[in-house]
């Protein structure tokens, strides 16, 4: 068995490599939370994109459709455009930094045509 004071020390240099790893944690904590929050983002998009193809293939406005299929928080964050069956959904993921929010924009892209003998 070791001594005490050998062993007191072995203690104290444990809680010192923790205390010391304990930034790197909350680091790699942070990134998979972002990444998260891009993959979530990516979902809102591709579902308001298709939502809003779908609606203008049934003679609604594509682009009203897509933006209410965002939830409340994504709507001001977005841009969207649509024409000739075509939905693009741009979405600014959320992040702690502005300019990361930037460079961490998602987008979608839906198509629908119009079903035969539609419009006529």
């Amino acid at each position: 068995m070791r001594p005490l004071a050998e062993r007191s020390r072995a203690s104290g240099q444990a809680s010192v490599e923790l205390l010391a790893a304990l930034p790197t944690l909350a680091l790699a904590a942070a990134l998979a939370l972002q990444l998260l929050l891009v993959g979530y983002s990516l979902t809102i998009a591709d579902g308001a994109a298709e939502a809003g193809a779908l609606a203008g293939a049934a003679g609604r406005n594509a682009r009203d459709a897509a933006r209410e299929a965002l939830p409340g928080w994504a709507r001001g964050r977005s841009r969207v455009s649509a024409a000739d069956g075509r939905v693009r959904v741009e979405l600014r993921s959320p992040a702690p930094l502005t300019a990361l929010a930037d460079a961490l924009t998602v987008s979608s892209e839906a198509w629908a045509r119009q079903p035969s003998g539609a419009g006529r």
